[in-house]
């Protein structure tokens, strides 16, 4: 169940900022620098963009030893997802794919205890 809740939050992390990133380019058009500019502008909006270039640096740093531990392969891909959509994405999505890849192992494990238990009985 928790793993659905961690997919739904990826998907909206996905959509809500690009409502206001299109908002942005219809008005300004979809010149980079300009973008990027804006994203320095006030004491608040740098503030808020450097607490999420250090977030997404530290959590490209703890999915790394995650993916690393629970043998989630091409880890690579959830920081291009960081990079392209942001970090509202990106990290309720590695949740969700940490979490199946943990149930597939609980239950893995699960069958190899049921395993055991059926040859020492029989």
């Amino acid at each position: 169940m928790k793993k659905y809740i961690y997919l739904a939050l990826a998907i909206i992390g996905a959509v809500v900022p690009y409502i206001f990133f299109a908002q942005y380019m219809l008005e300004h058009g979809t010149e980079l620098s300009g973008f990027v500019s804006q994203l320095f502008a006030t004491a608040p909006a740098s503030g808020f963009t450097a607490d999420l270039l250090i977030t997404s640096v530290t959590f490209w740093i703890w999915s790394f030893g995650q993916a690393r531990q629970h043998q989630i392969k091409h880890w690579w891909l959830f920081v291009v997802v960081n990079l392209a959509i942001g970090l509202s994405c990106a990290l309720p999505l590695f949740l969700f794919f940490r979490e199946s890849r943990l149930e597939s192992t609980e239950k893995q494990q699960n069958y190899r205890q049921h395993d055991n238990v059926s040859l020492g009985s029989a």
